[in-house]
């Protein structure tokens, strides 16, 4: 049995690190795929990437399904922009002021950097800890209790005012970057201002930082204002092209997300490109597949051959039902954009949809081209292990199976799954090879698993 006095150690223990993971992004949300966005994101940050001294190769930009207005960057370096942010941007060069910021925090290390503030904060922790342990053994519980309380109060402090330290440096490279980029920070100020206005809205009325992970939007803006205004780029438009390109696939993402909102904010009078894009997708999803299609041909007339509009045209068509008729707009959208797996993957899926065996010898070929293009498309794999079942290559099914579930994140299915392809796959083959890496991996992610299971039991068995 535990003595009081040690309980509640581990208890203000415990609330100090549940304190840190409050302010520290986590990546629990659903990505959201899509050929249009994701290459609309890799061309409006590829000259900030430049600017940052990184390689754009290097560098992805995530789209979350999410509806917080938030972006944040984890290790490595990936930047996770949430949906609701994306909503709520107003143009593209808001979008690039957002990503010029979270890349200052990439080129920085912030991610990295977090455990110092931690440890820092742990050691304030521990001293006060100790120093109030002794006075509630010497007989003084409400003096012990007072200095642990402050000692979790300034442990806080300190690293809350490191985050706020890490965000005002990546406010500052963000612009710098924007700036070697030629590219205005009207973007940037304008959604700093959203963001003050939502604090408004949300009571926050602190004159100052103080107790926030992040300086005040106010603050934001006045250390930047200056500076951007006196930039050549400050009154340089966007790109009229990456404008349309913005607008289309915030339009397609209201729709995909919210179908309701979506008819609202582009009724059936606005004719332009976006609103139709929009409503094309929520009727699709409201299950209007004949509204949904009318909406596409609308699209298709304006833009022939645009392969987005065919790949959803095929999409609406393919989860209506009819994968026969999907099958010709999307061997279109794939030849008008060859470099686009995720159009490709979904071709397959038609093509192995229909259960016409004829069908196959081409689907197989359109697959492991989409996978070998991207490997990080857990249904293509499980559309190749189709195939490879249906050729009686259980081995090799078995290996699409365990690519997919190590996306999926399930270690153990794709352990086993690994382990069944290396019996019957010959050894030392580039397909053994890469059975034998899964399930080294999933090996090792289940080992952290079982310690993180021991030191829970072993936890509750202390606090019994």
């Amino acid at each position: 049995m535990q003595s009081p006095l040690f309980r509640l150690v581990r208890l203000f223990m415990a609330a100090l690190v549940l304190g840190f993971a409050m302010v520290q992004p986590a990546a629990a949300q659903s990505i959201l795929r899509d050929s249009e966005t994701e290459l609309l994101f890799k061309d409006v940050s590829k000259p900030l990437i430049q600017a940052a001294g990184l390689d754009p190769k290097s560098v992805d930009i995530v789209l979350l399904g999410d509806p917080e207005i938030n972006a944040f960057v984890a290790t490595g370096q990936i930047v996770y922009i949430h949906s609701g942010l994306l909503v709520a941007a107003d143009n593209v060069n808001q979008l690039q002021g957002v990503i010029a910021h979270e890349l200052g925090h990439v080129a920085g290390g912030h991610a990295i950097r977090m455990q110092e503030g931690v440890g820092e904060a742990t050691g304030i922790t521990l001293a006060t800890l100790v120093l109030g342990a002794l006075a509630i053994a010497a007989g003084a519980p409400d003096a012990g209790m007072a200095v642990m309380m402050a000692g979790q109060r300034a442990a806080l402090g300190q690293f809350l005012a490191f985050t706020r330290t890490q965000e005002a440096s990546a406010d500052q490279a963000g612009a710098k970057y924007l700036m070697a980029a030629g590219i205005s920070g009207k973007g940037s100020l304008e959604f700093f201002k959203k963001l003050q206005n939502q604090e408004y809205r949300l009571a926050i009325y602190a004159k100052d930082s103080y107790d926030r992970t992040h300086p005040i939007s106010g603050e934001r803006i006045a250390a930047l204002e200056k500076l951007y205004e006196n930039d050549p780029a400050w009154s340089t438009p966007s790109d009229p092209r990456l404008e349309e390109r913005f607008q289309r696939v915030k339009a397609k993402l209201i729709g995909f997300v919210d179908p309701k909102q979506a008819v609202i904010k582009y009724p059936e009078s606005d004719n332009s490109l976006q609103a139709h894009y929009a409503r094309a997708y929520a009727y699709h999803l409201g299950a209007y597949p004949d509204k949904a299609l009318r909406e596409t041909e609308t699209l298709l007339a304006a833009r022939p051959g645009d392969p987005f509009f065919l790949e959803l045209k095929g999409q609406i068509l393919l989860e209506s039902g009819r994968p026969a008729d999907a099958i010709a707009p999307l061997r279109e959208a794939v030849k008008a954009a060859p470099d686009q797996p995720l159009i490709a993957a979904m071709l397959g899926h038609a093509l192995i949809s229909t259960e016409k065996k004829e069908y196959f010898p081409e689907a197989k070929g359109i697959l492991k081209a989409a996978v070998n293009r991207d490997n990080q498309n857990p249904f293509a794999w499980y559309q190749l292990g189709i195939i490879y079942d249906n050729e009686g290559d259980q081995p090799r099914a078995a290996l699409a199976t365990a690519e997919r579930e190590n996306l999926e994140g399930n270690p153990r299915l794709a352990m086993v799954s690994a382990e069944q392809a290396m019996r019957g796959i010959a050894p030392g083959t580039p397909d053994y090879l890469r059975a034998q890496d899964i399930s080294m991996v999933a090996r090792t992610e289940l080992r952290k698993i079982d310690k993180k299971f021991d030191r829970e039991e072993k936890k509750r068995d202390e606090q019994q």
